[in-house]
């Protein structure tokens, strides 16, 4: 399949070039330049007015399968992530059974490979069934497809444990991600500990709970050379220990999430349950320190921790919902509305924090915009305001706390591997 793109916009290094046409054929990019001429393009695309840019890489994200398909698959959880404009996407192993072992892997594989509209990578479990005592077979697990190693929606409680498979995901090349919680500190809290808990009679998780986390696998990274990568930052604190350690040379990176520098805690005001999640909505001093880690390249990651969830388990008392929100369609328009319209990052640093530099943790070849490589890419229009409406979700969940939120940043067409997967004309 031929596809000329004309007359986009295209981001080179920290500027902006116009007019630049791009051609598609058998999967890759072969041409990009003003001019081009195509006589046998079998679709062309008028991108007047529109930046085309790689597809966005998302190194944190939930798709259910196999195990809980009534919340999301793979089939919807990737046409959600390709109307979101991503094309690559990192599944967590948290699913039923969890991805502990290669027939899992295979099987998120092979699906993706045959209901998947997008580039899916397996993440592989740290412990066998996530239970943070005995180590998962890491090298059979890669050897099956996965691409990094983690533990999410559960922290590896037991240091020894942190420390041997750091030693050991390093000897296969596997990135480690971390969801740092101390649950001894969280003690079955449902939001952050602080005025807004209190006001609302409900348990707090104080934001030691993450950061006394962060400094252990800062400490481990340092004593074994070994890189870790920190999940979902959400504190003040954290951003604070990760800056220190990376001027100490430590081998450490952090992704953030749209909800932590868009919302703060008072979003849990009336008991929603939409914005409930863990790590927990936090203060606007962490709100803050977030943006401050994101401007001066502390937090070089933003991922969307895509975590759908049934109407049932969301439509409950607070302290009983369901953890996390939907994040694939919201999260470019939140970069831009909330980071780059604020003067906080310039459009390409939120690109790269989406694009190349999760690919880069990853390991893996995609993020990038570029001749001979495949033809991953997004148009994206930034100058059209509209109202996220989550009853247009691709996604089978709707528990996100955006809804009616008015940003920029509607992705117009998503192309994976030379293929048109989602268009708005579609």
């Amino acid at each position: 399949m031929r596809i000329l793109v004309r007359n986009a916009k295209i981001i080179q290094g920290d500027r902006t070039e116009t007019g630049v046409d791009l051609l598609i054929r058998d999967g890759l990019i072969v041409s990009m330049g003003r001019g081009i001429i195509e006589n046998e393009a079998d679709t062309i695309i008028d991108a007047t007015g529109l930046y085309a840019l790689p597809g966005l890489v998302d190194a944190h994200c939930h798709l259910r399968d196999p195990g809980f398909e009534y919340k999301e698959d793979i089939e919807t959880g990737t046409m959600s992530a390709a109307k979101g404009g991503f094309t690559s996407i990192a599944c967590m192993p948290n699913t039923n059974p969890p991805v502990d072992n290669a027939a899992v892997v295979r099987y998120i594989v092979e699906k993706a490979s045959q209901k998947g509209v997008v580039n899916v990578y397996p993440i592989g479990a740290i412990t066998k069934g996530l239970q943070g005592s005995e180590l998962s077979e890491m090298g059979t697990l890669k050897e099956a497809g996965i691409v990094a190693v983690s533990d999410d929606g559960k922290p590896v409680m037991n240091g020894d444990v942190m420390k041997k498979a750091m030693i050991y995901a390093g000897q296969f090349g596997l990135p480690v991600i971390s969801h740092c919680e101390d649950v001894n500190i969280a003690d079955g809290g449902s939001m952050n500990e602080g005025f807004v808990s209190t006001l609302l009679g409900l348990r707090g998780i104080p934001s030691a709970a993450e950061a006394v986390m962060v400094a252990r696998e800062i400490i481990l990274s340092e004593y074994t050379g070994v890189p870790v990568h920190i999940a979902h930052v959400s504190t003040k604190t954290s951003v604070e220990l990760i800056r220190h350690a990376k001027r100490r040379g430590v081998r450490v990176s952090a992704e953030t999430c749209p909800h932590y520098f868009t919302l703060t805690e008072k979003s849990c005001l009336g008991y929603d349950t939409n914005a409930k999640m863990n790590p927990p909505l936090r203060s606007e001093e962490d709100r803050d320190a977030v943006i401050e880690g994101l401007k001066d390249g502390t937090i070089e990651i933003i991922a969307t921790d895509h975590a759908p969830h049934h109407d049932d388990e969301k439509n409950v008392e607070f302290e009983k919902a369901a953890n996390g929100i939907v994040g694939f369609e919201t999260a470019l328009a939140l970069g831009y509305t909330y980071l780059v319209e604020q003067g906080h990052l310039t459009l390409p640093e939120l690109i790269r924090k989406m694009t190349v530099n999760p690919a880069r943790m990853l390991r893996i070849d995609k993020g990038t915009l570029e001749c001979g490589k495949a033809a991953d890419l997004i148009l994206v229009d930034f100058d059209n305001e509209y109202a996220i409406d989550v009853s247009n979700f691709a996604s089978k969940s709707r528990n996100s706390p955006f809804n009616g939120f008015r940003v920029k940043g509607r992705v117009k067409t998503t192309i994976v591997n030379g293929r048109i997967v989602w268009s708005e004309s579609m």
